[in-house]
């Protein structure tokens, strides 16, 4: 099985091409944070994506450097002849479906409280806010992430084998 799901900022502007058959290609770049036991800090991965057709057109359309995105798509390996003559290969995510993940007022509200020429990094991430919007009555959401790092003891009869 070959599925990917990343959540994470743009590290750049989306760049809009076309094929030679007029078909929509948009590459992205993607920062997603990786969590460093020995470290203890976060670092991030920038990971290259591919978008087609109409969902690209979009994608350059609506979204710029430093908006949060969850991208699902498959992983793809590629090579070909550099312009020094070596073998260059490229792997990348080949997205089936891109959310924009945050809305364009919460982009203009973070960015508003910005001081001047500070600058904001693409891969750190806010955590949502748990509460529930006064409209609905429904009860906060548990974060399924909120233990990811912390070691589990585990003993011998838990194991399968």
């Amino acid at each position: 099985m070959n599925r990917v799901i990343l959540i994470g900022r743009l590290t750049r502007d989306p760049e809009l091409r076309y094929s030679q058959s007029n078909m929509a290609l948009t590459t992205i770049t993607v920062a997603v944070d990786r969590y460093s036991r020995q470290q203890q800090e976060n670092t991030a991965d920038f990971i290259n994506c591919v978008v087609f057709d109409k969902q690209a057109e979009n994608v350059c359309k609506y979204l710029s450097k430093g908006r949060l995105v969850a991208v699902e798509g498959r992983i793809q390996t590629r090579n070909y002849d550099g312009q020094d003559g070596k073998k260059v290969y490229v792997t990348e995510v080949v997205a089936n479906n891109v959310k924009f993940l945050e809305s364009r007022s919460q982009v203009s509200q973070a960015t508003s409280n910005q001081q001047p020429n500070e600058q904001v990094s693409p891969y750190n991430f806010q955590k949502p806010s748990n509460e529930a919007p006064a409209t609905l009555d429904i009860a906060p959401e548990v974060d399924p992430f909120e233990s990811f790092g912390k070691q589990t003891e585990v003993s011998d009869s838990d194991l399968p084998f």
